[in-house]
C-alpha cells in the first residue's frame, strides 16, 4: 500500500491511518530519502516535528517479522522518552498479523528477572535509556544488541547533558556496523564531535521553519504582581489545555498551590517527582483532569503532553533554548498554539536576542480583562541608539579552541563575558574624557 505517495507495507499504512496522518511531515520524508542511500544520518529536528515516526517507519518498513534477532536499537535519554517511543512502536505493530517482539529497558525495574527473561528470549525491537542498555548488553552480556541493523540515538543532546556519553560510546562502538541515526534539537560542536566519532561521512538533515503555526505574545508586567498577572490573563483565555512554566520547583509549587486555591484544576510537574507520580499526571493531563500543568523545565524536553493549545511563561527560562524547546510543547504537528510571556524591562536584551532566532512576537498588554496590544516596548526601541554589542566584539579576540574539550565553551564564555566587561568601561572612561 502507499502512503504520501511512498511504498509502505500494509499494517503501516493502517497504523498511520489510526492515527489520522494525512501526510509525512518534512523530516519523514527526508530521513526516508537519505536512508535509500544506505547512509547514517545526523539529523536536527526540533519537538513536534514527527522524528519518532522518521525512524519508526523505516524499521518497520525493513524488519523481517519472522526472524527473532535485535533488529534495531532505539535509545532515549529519559525513561519518559522511552516510554512514549515504546509505546508509539507498539502502535504500529498491533496492525501487524505477526507478532512483533518489543521490548522497553530503563531505571525502575526488577534488573534480576529481565536478565533472566532475556536468556531465553531475546526481542526484535529494543527501546531503552543509554545506561541501562550498557548494562544489560554490555556488563551483563544478555541482550544481544549487536545483530542490530538499525540503531537511533533520540535527542542526542539531551543524553549528552544526561551525562551518558560514555555509555553511548560503549554502545556505539558495538553497534558500529549498523545504520545510525542520530537526531538532536540542536546542532552544536560537542554534538558533532560526538557524532564524528562514530558517523562515517553522514547525511546532515536540517529541517527548518517546521513550526510555523505559533504565535508569540509578549506581555510587560510593568512592576505588577506577576501573580495577579497570571489570573488576568488566565481570566482572557479558553485553553483546551495550557503548561504553565516557571524556573524553579518552589515557584512550581508556589504556582499550582495559588491557582487551586482559585478554583482552577491544576497538575505539577517538576523534577522531584518520582516516575510512579510524574505517569500518573501524564495520565491525568490525557484525561484532561487538568485545564492546566504547572511546570518546571523537566517538562519542556522529552515528555510529550497531546492537546496543548497554550503555553504561558510565569518566568522566561534563562536559557534561550528552553524558550524554544518550551514553545515547541505547543503548536505540535501543524495545530496551532500560542505562547505568552511576560517580561520587564530589564529583559530586553533576552528579547532582542530570541527576535534574532526569528521569532516575531507581537506586544499586548492586558485593560480590563482584555489583551489589546501594546506599542511601549516598539516605541522605546525606536528611540533608544543603538548600543555597541560589547559581546559580540570580544568574541572576536577569543578564537575557539582547535581541540574541543569538555566544559571548553563555558571557559570560552566567561573569558568573552570578561573582556566585554573591559570593552564596556574602556568606552565609558573614553566619554568621560
Amino acid at each position: 500500500m502507499k502512503f504520501d505517495n511512498i511504498e509502505f507495507k500494509d499494517y503501516i499504512v493502517r497504523a498511520m491511518e489510526d492515527l489520522q496522518f494525512k501526510a509525512l511531515t518534512p523530516v519523514q520524508k527526508e530521513v526516508l530519502s537519505h536512508l535509500k542511500g544506505n547512509k547514517n544520518i545526523l539529523a536536527k529536528s526540533k519537538t513536534g516535528s514527527g522524528k519518532t515516526h522518521a525512524f519508526l517507519l523505516p524499521i518497520f518498513q525493513e524488519l523481517k517479522e519472522e526472524e527473532s534477532t535485535i533488529f534495531a536499537t532505539i535509545i532515549s535519554p529519559t525513561k519518559e522518552l522511552a516510554m512514549q517511543t515504546y509505546k508509539m512502536a507498539q502502535h504500529i505493530a498491533s496492525f501487524s498479523s505477526k507478532r512483533i517482539d518489543i521490548k522497553l529497558f530503563c531505571g525502575g525495574t526488577d534488573r534480576l528477572k529481565e536478565i533472566e527473561k532475556l536468556k531465553n528470549n531475546t526481542p526484535q525491537i529494543v527501546i531503552g535509556t543509554p545506561g541501562k542498555i550498557k548494562d544489560l548488553a554490555i556488563d551483563e552480556n544478555v541482550l544481544k544488541i549487536y545483530t542490530s541493523k538499525f540503531f537511533i540515538v533520540d535527542e542526542m543532546d539531551m543524553a549528552l547533558d544526561g551525562g551518558y556519553e560514555d555509555s553511548l560510546d560503549a554502545i556505539s562502538k558495538i553497534l558500529n556496523q549498523s545504520k545510525m541515526l542520530f537526531f538532536s534539537a540542536t546542532m552544536e560542536d560537542r554534538i558533532l564531535h560526538f557524532a564524528k566519532k562514530y558517523l562515517s561521512s553522514p547525511d546532515v538533515i536540517e529541517i527548518k521553519d517546521e513550526i510555523t503555526s505559533i504565535k508569540h505574545i509578549w506581555i510587560p508586567l510593568k512592576h505588577k504582581n506577576r501573580m495577579d498577572m497570571l489570573l488576568s490573563l488566565l481570566h482572557t483565555i479558553q485553553p483546551y489545555l495550557a503548561i504553565i512554566f516557571a524556573n524553579t520547583k518552589e515557584k512550581v509549587m508556589e504556582i499550582a498551590g495559588n491557582l487551586t486555591a482559585e478554583g482552577y484544576f491544576v497538575g505539577m510537574m517538576h523534577g522531584d517527582l518520582s516516575l510512579r507520580e510524574r505517569k500518573r499526571v501524564l495520565q491525568d493531563c490525557k484525561a484532561l483532569k487538568y485545564q492546566y500543568l504547572v511546570a518546571s523545565d523537566l517538562a519542556a524536553r522529552g515528555i510529550d503532553i497531546e492537546g496543548v493549545t497554550h503555553i504561558i511563561n510565569y518566568e522566561l527560562p534563562y536559557n534561550y533554548e528552553f524558550y524554544l524547546h518550551r514553545s515547541g510543547r505547543t503548536g505540535r504537528m501543524h495545530r496551532d498554539g500560542i505562547v505568552y510571556s511576560f517580561y520587564e524591562e530589564v529583559d530586553d536584551s533576552y528579547l532582542d536576542n530570541l527576535s534574532k532566532k526569528g521569532i516575531k512576537p507581537l506586544y499586548y498588554e492586558i485593560k480590563n480583562q482584555e489583551l489589546i496590544p501594546y506599542k511601549g516596548r516598539a516605541t522605546r526601541q525606536q528611540r533608544i541608539k543603538p548600543k555597541t554589542d560589547y559581546q559580540k566584539e570580544a568574541a572576536k579576540y577569543v578564537p575557539k579552541p582547535k581541540k574541543v574539550t569538555p566544559g571548553y565553551k563555558k571557559k570560552r564564555q566567561a573569558k568573552i563575558d570578561e573582556l566585554a566587561e573591559r570593552l564596556k568601561r574602556n568606552s565609558k572612561k573614553r566619554k568621560r574624557r
